[in-house]
Parts: C-alpha cells; sequence; structure tokens
C-alpha cells in the first residue's frame, strides 16, 4: 500500500489541458473516488498515477518515492478497466495467475495466491471455465482478481462497472467495497455516476475541465457543495438554482423572488445571490422554518417509491420536488409546497462559489 501524492500536475495533448494543475492527496489504504463529467480529465489523471501518460509539468509520489519518471511496470500498481480485458485462450485460474508468472513467482506461492484471491472473489468454482462461459459479472470479478492478486501497492479502477446492467451494478458496488475493506490497498477509482462515487467512496474528488473543483467525504461534497457545479452534479434530481435579489426590512436581510423570500442570517454585501434547494428538501407539509409558494404542476414523474414534480413558479421558471409516492395530483393544478430554510445553499452569481453566513 502507499500514500499517493499528486504535486501540480499538469498534461496537455497540443492546445488542449487535460489536466490544468491538479493537487491531490490519497491517503495509504484509502479509497479515494475521481467523479466528473466525461472530458473532464478523471482518466487522464488516473493515466498519470499509472505511469501510461508522461506530464507535461508536476509530481507524482507513492510514499516518499517520486514515481513521475519510473515506468509503469516498476511503480506496482494495479489496473481495471471499463472492458474486462481477460485474455479469451486462458482458463480463469490461468488469467489471474499471469502477472504472477510474469513476475517469476514460485508456483507454489503462484496456486496459493490465486486460491487466496478466487475464495475473497467468490469465484473458486469458476477457476477451470474459460471468459466465454461466464457472465459480465464473473468476467469483471476475475479481472479484479488478477488486479490484486500480486498485492499492488495502488489499485486504480476506471468506469469498471459501466458495462453491467444495473442490478449487477449495484450488486458489485458493495462487494467492491466489502474487497476493500478486506486488503486495505490504497484505491483510486474513476465514475461519472454520482450513486457508485456517494455509496463507495471515503473521499470524493469532484473534476471539471481539467481541475479538481473539490476533495472530501460524500457528506462534505453533498452538504456544503463549494460551487454550483459540484451542487449541480452531485444529487439526483439536480439541485434547483433560483436567482434572486438581496433586500433588507431593517437589519434583516432577504433573498426575494418567484414569491419565494427566505431569510438571510448576516448582509450578503451583494445584490443577488444564487439560492439553491435540493428537491428533496421540497415538501408539501409545513415545516418549523420553511416558506411557503404556490406553484403549478408541469409533470409528475411517478416512479412508485416516490414522486418528481415538475413545477412552475413562473412561466419561465420551473423547479423539482421529490414528494411521497401515492401523491395524487394533476396537470396544470396548483399546489403549495414549502421549502425547508435549514437546507438552503446560498452562491454568489459571479464566481458561483458558495456563500458562508
Amino acid at each position: 500500500m502507499a500514500r499517493v501524492t499528486v504535486e501540480n500536475v499538469k498534461k496537455y495533448f497540443g492546445a488542449v489541458k487535460a489536466l490544468d494543475g491538479v493537487d491531490l492527496v490519497v491517503e495509504d489504504g484509502t479509497f479515494v473516488v475521481l467523479l466528473g463529467p466525461s472530458g473532464c480529465g478523471k482518466t487522464t489523471l488516473m493515466r498519470c498515477i499509472s505511469g501510461l501518460e508522461r506530464l507535461t509539468d508536476g509530481r507524482i509520489f507513492f510514499d516518499e518515492r517520486d514515481v513521475s519518471q519510473i515506468a509503469p511496470k516498476d511503480r506496482n500498481v494495479a489496473m481495471v478497466f471499463q472492458s474486462y480485458a481477460v485474455w479469451p485462450h486462458m482458463k480463469v485460474k490461468e488469467n489471474i495467475a499471469y502477472p504472477l508468472r510474469l513476475k517469476k513467482v514460485q508456483k507454489s506461492e503462484i496456486e496459493e495466491r490465486v486460491k487466496w484471491v478466487a475464495e475473497l472473489l467468490h469465484i473458486t468454482e469458476l477457476l477451470d471455465r474459460f471468459p466465454s462461459q461466464l457472465s459480465g459479472g464473473q468476467r469483471q470479478r476475475v479481472a479484479v482478481a488478477r488486479a490484486i492478486v500480486h498485492r499492488p501497492s495502488v489499485l486504480l479502477m476506471d468506469e469498471p462497472l459501466s458495462n453491467l446492467d444495473a442490478l449487477l451494478r449495484v450488486r458489485m458496488r458493495s462487494e467492491l467495497k466489502k474487497l476493500h475493506e478486506q486488503v486495505k490497498v490504497t484505491t483510486i477509482y474513476v465514475t461519472h455516476d454520482q450513486t457508485e462515487a456517494m455509496t463507495m467512496g471515503d473521499k470524493i474528488a469532484v473534476m471539471n475541465a481539467g481541475r479538481i473543483i473539490q476533495f472530501g467525504t460524500p457528506e462534505e461534497i453533498y452538504k456544503k457543495p463549494r460551487t454550483v457545479f459540484v451542487a449541480g452534479f452531485v444529487g439526483s434530481p439536480q439541485m434547483n438554482f433560483l436567482k434572486m435579489k438581496v433586500t433588507s426590512k431593517g437589519t434583516q436581510f432577504f433573498a426575494e423572488g418567484f414569491g419565494i423570500s427566505v431569510p438571510l442570517k448576516n448582509d450578503p454585501k451583494r445584490e443577488s445571490v444564487i439560492v439553491g434547494i435540493r428537491p428533496e428538501h421540497i415538501f408539501l407539509e409545513k415545516k418549523s422554518r420553511s416558506t411557503a409558494v404556490t406553484s403549478k404542476v408541469y409533470f409528475a414523474e411517478k416512479l412508485m417509491s416516490e414522486t418528481v414534480l415538475h413545477l412552475s413558479l413562473t412561466e419561465d421558471k420551473s423547479i423539482i420536488a421529490k414528494v411521497p409516492y401515492d401523491l395524487s395530483v394533476r396537470e396544470e393544478e396548483e399546489i403549495e409546497i414549502n421549502i425547508d430554510l435549514d437546507a438552503i445553499h446560498l452562491f454568489d452569481p459571479s464566481t458561483e462559489e458558495r456563500i458562508e453566513l
């Protein structure tokens, strides 16, 4: 295992700045998720850590060892890719043993390690099968087994579950997390799926345009997003954003607009603010600290476990609310909703950064 330190790493492809000054510390034995949209630089960062991409600038350390210019084979890293990449002509046990044979490990130790990792991933009964005889989930387990069998210092996983169906993804998420708890290898996991990030990561690095926008625990990312981008990317459905004017009545300040009035604790020293409201913090019943507003039902998504309401506040502004599944509403019907004032987020309209009041 190793502590991974990324210092001001830049990776340019001509005029394209894939990574533009990335700093990151992954503590020894932790599970860190790189989360972001396609093209944000998360896979490039992983490839730089593995050594598959040469850095334009910056340095990468494994513990105190500078590995920036070291070949991938000498970094003791393992990678699991989106494609299973198992050898079709080899049986499962041969696939798993392959990296150990490359390192000229003794045959008795190879057999011992293959047995250990097969039991760990519950694939012992598959060892004598060929990959063509396995399901997608089983092939992915084989790929993971092959990656960890040589006990890498760092395990890198690039969207390993994206080719699986929805039910199998849920199962594999829990299995990979349980596996990490057992082997405790430093793991960096790339995904664009926020559910994977929130449920699996000890910490999450939210990336956009070649930079890490926020790095923190899932709770920190969800409850205190640093920017509008982070707030909108994490959470489903997406956070609602309303730009409101700042007004004052005596010593009390308010954000007002769309028929909504949000009391502010202090003067934000701005003419306007962006008010962020998560759909799950909009209720039909009144709360101890809430503000009510009348809205019109535009569309209702009946998901059985819950109902997602698309609500019109004005002709050109709508918001989304998550309400109980058994709510009966009609399109164009006017209903009163209540916004939880204790769960409001505020952002600066010019910088789109979080405002702490």
